[in-house]
């Protein structure tokens, strides 16, 4: 690091996300949302710093780990600390969130970025935590997911013999119920 980017981290790395006034703060709330421990969250947290520090200082644009992109997407809700404090005062530099926009050339976009990003990241800080940042993906069809309530649903994982049966199955089962 350069001794501008030395700074930089070091002011990124004291900013405070929590307000010490607050009954219910950042990070606790960030770790009821996505029913994290409290560590996972603190950890999360100082990865966005580290994210944000690079995103900053690069020249091309950087995709966050999914982990990270939640602690960002939060931020983003505090307006004023995000804006004001965070990117006016330490980083003197907007950074916007761009979400995708959806379909293959998107997603392999992303992809890209995201491995230009763990790269990034390992020539400032190492090996990024793998529980945090997640070895790249790229999917080209929509992932069907839904937020649920753990504490009142079980999550049981659907065997694959299952899946393949309903796959080889598919048109046959509808046929002999009508048949009936």
């Amino acid at each position: 690091m350069t001794p501008e980017q030395q700074i930089l981290y070091a002011k990124i790395c004291r900013f405070k996300l929590d307000d010490p006034a607050a009954d219910f703060p950042f990070s606790a709330k960030l770790a009821w949302e996505y029913q994290w421990t409290a560590m996972y969250t603190y950890r999360a947290i100082q990865e966005y710093k580290k994210f944000m520090f690079l995103a900053a200082i690069a020249d091309q644009d950087l995709s966050p780990s999914t982990a990270v992109d939640r602690v960002w997407h939060l931020h983003l809700l505090y307006t004023r600390s995000y804006w004001d404090e965070f990117c006016g005062k330490v980083l003197n530099k907007t950074l916007h969130h761009f979400p995708g926009l959806g379909g293959v050339d998107e997603g392999l976009k992303y992809y890209a970025q995201y491995c230009q990003t763990l790269d990034f990241y390992r020539s400032y800080f190492g090996t990024p935590p793998e529980d945090i940042w997640n070895q790249p993906k790229f999917k080209s069809e929509e992932a069907l997911f839904q937020w649920i309530d753990r504490q009142r649903y079980w999550i049981v994982r659907r065997p694959r013999l299952i899946l393949r049966l309903k796959r080889h199955f598919k048109g046959r089962l509808t046929l002999w119920k009508t048949e009936q």
